[in-house]
């Protein structure tokens, strides 16, 4: 299987309308235009997904649904942390059975771990699903830091890949720069996804790409692709001020309010979140609309 690459799209999870179910054809339909667009990957069941909401079984049916809907054409990454141990591991084993391309696993949230009871952890998802692990590091929702060297260590244990969704941009570097020997790093904060793909990381698991995805695509073109700088920074002024305010709010609530402006139904969210106020919809929907993207 080819590494994975490019824009990875950290996917948000449609709803039926009375939020009891997730709405397939909603999703087909959110995956379609996404892999239309020139997305490089799936990401489906992280924070963006609302995956703290979701049962089990319905998470395993996320995931099974996202590997049908792109029908091989790029690599689904599944989502499959948990504060259970045995909820994570039953996860990663179902992503590997229905044929997702690796898992992404964020570290029991809530009461942190130690290094070794992480270490332990992925050590167990790897031996039971034999599929590559992108640590997911946010710092701030796990209750976790760990050095840059301590991260790639995690290699050690079945991690390929991380999602730094740190924020700490010296970090990435030493992660990108001095030890890509161990780890292969994406970044993961949206304001710092210029900066990643510019310092040469290979992709970045982004949940803007669902709302800006032909943004994104050209972004990650004309940067990491073709090396124009220049027109790289054309892109990130347009971009930027999207992904600013998605990080100034309830994330996953104002990426699903950006794919509803976009003109595609998510269900809204679960609660006890719920998609942005009017004045809030009304000030994104205006930096799309500077950002050049058509809005309902």
């Amino acid at each position: 299987m080819a590494p994975l690459s490019g824009i990875m799209v950290a996917l948000v999870t449609p709803w039926t309308d009375d939020k009891t179910k997730i709405n397939e054809s909603r999703l087909q339909a959110h995956i379609e235009h996404l892999i239309q667009a020139g997305v490089h990957g799936l990401v489906p069941g992280g924070s963006t997904g609302e995956f703290t909401t979701m049962s089990t079984a319905e998470r395993k049916q996320l995931t099974e649904l996202c590997v049908k809907f792109a029908a091989g054409r790029v690599p689904v990454v599944a989502g499959t942390g948990s504060t259970s141990t045995s909820e994570a591991v039953e996860l990663s084993a179902h992503a590997a059975q229905v044929g997702a391309a690796a898992v992404m696993v964020v570290p029991p949230f809530y009461d942190p771990v130690n290094l070794d009871q992480l270490h332990e952890l992925l050590a167990e998802i790897h031996a039971v699903s034999q599929l590559d692990i992108v640590y997911y590091n946010i710092p701030s929702a796990s209750g976790l830091t760990l050095s840059p060297t301590e991260i790639a260590g995690l290699s050690k244990v079945g991690v390929k890949y991380l999602k730094d969704t740190s924020g700490n941009a010296p970090a990435l570097t030493e992660l990108i720069f001095g030890l890509s020997d161990q780890i292969t790093a994406f970044n993961g904060w949206d304001t710092l996804t210029f900066y990643g793909l510019a310092a040469g990381a290979p992709g970045g698991v982004w949940g803007a790409a669902n709302i800006i995805p032909e943004l994104a695509v050209q972004l990650w073109d004309a940067v990491s692709v073709k090396g124009d700088l220049k027109r790289g920074r054309e892109l990130w002024a347009k971009a930027w001020p999207v992904c600013k305010f998605l990080e100034s709010h309830n994330y996953a609530a104002a990426v699903k309010t950006g794919v509803e402006l976009i003109g595609q139904p998510t269900g809204g969210l679960r609660k006890p979140f719920a998609l942005l106020n009017p004045e809030l919809t009304s000030k994104l929907k205006g930096l799309l609309q500077d950002a050049g993207v058509k809005t309902v």
